[in-house]
């Protein structure tokens, strides 16, 4: 039996709107809680926000959808249905990776679909490497899913389970790059199903295989968007938790909680004090072990991933040979991760992320416009750049950013720009992450399953933690677990009957504008 919080939990308060504090609001109601949700931001979606200029809607949080179930599984704790409230539309291809020889790959997460392009790409024997690949990484999925991610933990020894030893089998305590090259000899397709392991904070030829679980998410289950942009997501949340009974409080920012011994009794906003039997905070660590006024004992300081500078651009042309994503890869590869998690350089030759989302959604900007999203990784500000120094290095950046772009085959896009935002590790860290990266804790080894940061913090028995710091970790699908974990603290998984809400059919249409 996992620990959960002791005594009366009919109040909770929810403290933060982005993607774990919605799920676990919803999991919440649909338990039979009464739950308030406090978010400082006039809108709801956290790090999945939304920023409105001159007509462009800029998603300014994740670009990529996956595992589309485990958000309708927090609707569905209400009598709800994510399909009901967001259309969501599935990519072909997920991705499309540009490598700096020129090659291109599309990758679809099809099997047949995929082992074709493979074959055109890299010949047959890769494609073989694919097909084993692929059976290797459905197999780590089921290994991991319910016993390592959608699971609180309380001791290391909830790890002797039989899942464990399947997972040692698997070669899921190995080196992911090494990992992969059993399949996939070249090593341009290394690197697709490898790169994800940047946003966990760790070098592919250090990170555990284990977490080429992020990869099968990526090309196997399948990559959504969902129609009006990713902050329809959130925003359909927020809409299901508010015709639930949730009380929905934006603008508000939580200045302290009060306590009694071990227990908080309130929440106190610059607008009023809410009382409550039950708090989750999900702020990032740091944040909410200053509000609770404690933190867990470690034996060494937190490492946190490396951070990222984004570059929203609405444009008046585009690039065809653009897909809704295309990851264009850089010459360096091992020197890349050097630079972002050891030496703290400024990526000499980067990987890119290149999100055009009205590919999919002409409607995100003006008749004949189009959004572009930037993702280039950079060192946090604990081992690169300051975040004061981001305020003399931004410009700079910003016009070498454009210019590698450029040599990239996107002619013209300096010139092409009529709205746009430049998001730096100083902007992450004054919106309250810690060292500047909006990917909170790395996946270390010492950072992982539970040697991660749990969601329940010595000396306060009713508060628990959400979001990317805790359990599981980084990503849309784990924070959205991470809300459904938390609310089980309060829970006990335990369902109290409830009267169903009807669901409306349709996403919400009127956009507020963020401010920016």
């Amino acid at each position: 039996m996992t620990r959960t919080v002791p005594g009366r939990t009919d109040h909770v308060v929810v403290v933060g709107a982005g993607l774990s504090g919605l799920a676990a609001a919803l999991h919440l109601l649909g338990a039979g809680r009464r739950v308030t949700l406090v978010e400082r931001d006039a809108t709801p979606g956290g790090r999945a926000g939304r920023l409105v200029r001159g007509g462009y809607r800029f998603d300014t949080g994740p670009t990529v959808l996956t595992m589309p179930e485990l958000a309708d599984e927090a609707f569905a704790a209400v009598g709800d249905s994510l399909r009901a409230r967001v259309d969501l539309v599935p990519l072909h291809p997920a991705y499309r990776a540009r490598f700096a020889d020129g090659s291109t790959l599309d990758v679809h997460t099809g099997a047949a679909a995929m082992e074709a392009e493979v074959e055109r790409f890299a010949g047959a024997r890769e494609a073989a490497g694919y097909r084993r690949l692929r059976i290797w990484l459905e197999r780590l999925y089921r290994a991991q899913m319910g016993r390592f991610i959608d699971a609180n933990f309380d001791s290391p020894l909830q790890l002797l389970h039989p899942d464990l030893a399947r997972l040692a089998a698997l070669g899921g305590f190995g080196r992911l790059d090494a990992r992969i090259g059993r399949f996939l000899r070249d090593e341009r397709l290394r690197r697709v199903f490898s790169f994800q392991s940047l946003y966990a904070g760790v070098a592919p030829e250090r990170a555990l295989a284990a977490y080429a679980v992020i990869a099968y998410m990526d090309t196997v289950a399948g990559v959504y968007f969902p129609r009006g942009g990713m902050y329809a997501l959130p925003r359909a949340m927020a809409d299901a938790a508010a015709d639930a009974g949730a009380e929905l409080r934006f603008g508000e920012t939580v200045t302290r909680l009060e306590r009694s011994g071990e227990r908080i009794t309130a929440v106190v906003t610059d607008a009023g004090r809410i009382p409550c039997d039950a708090v989750v905070l999900t702020p990032d660590l740091p944040v909410a072990y200053g509000l609770l006024g404690r933190a867990p004992r470690r034996p060494a300081g937190l490492r946190f991933s490396p951070s990222a500078v984004v570059l929203h651009a609405g444009t008046d042309r585009t690039w065809p040979w653009l897909g809704h994503h295309t990851i264009s890869f850089g010459q360096a590869w091992r020197q890349t991760f050097s630079e972002l998690t050891e030496s703290g350089r400024l990526m000499s030759d980067p990987s890119l992320l290149i999100t055009r989302p009205t590919t999919t959604d002409p409607d995100l900007a003006p008749p004949g416009r189009h959004l572009h999203y930037i993702l280039a990784p950079c060192p946090n500000t604990a081992l690169g750049p300051s975040a004061a120094a981001w305020g003399d290095l931004a410009p700079g950046y910003r016009h070498s950013l454009l210019g590698e772009l450029e040599r990239r085959g996107l002619d013209g896009i300096a010139s092409a720009i009529e709205e746009q935002c430049l998001v730096t590790p100083a902007d992450w860290q004054a919106q309250g992450h810690a060292a500047g990266s909006p990917f909170s804790a790395a996946h270390t080894f010492a950072q992982t399953g539970p040697f991660r940061p749990r969601n329940l913090v010595r000396g306060t028995v009713n508060a628990v933690l959400a979001g990317c710091g805790t359990t599981p970790g980084v990503g849309v699908p784990t924070v959205l677990v991470s809300g459904k974990l938390a609310a089980a603290r309060i829970t006990g998984g335990a369902r109290r009957p409830r009267a169903g809400s009807r669901p409306r059919t349709a996403v919400r249409t009127s956009e507020e504008q963020r401010p920016a």
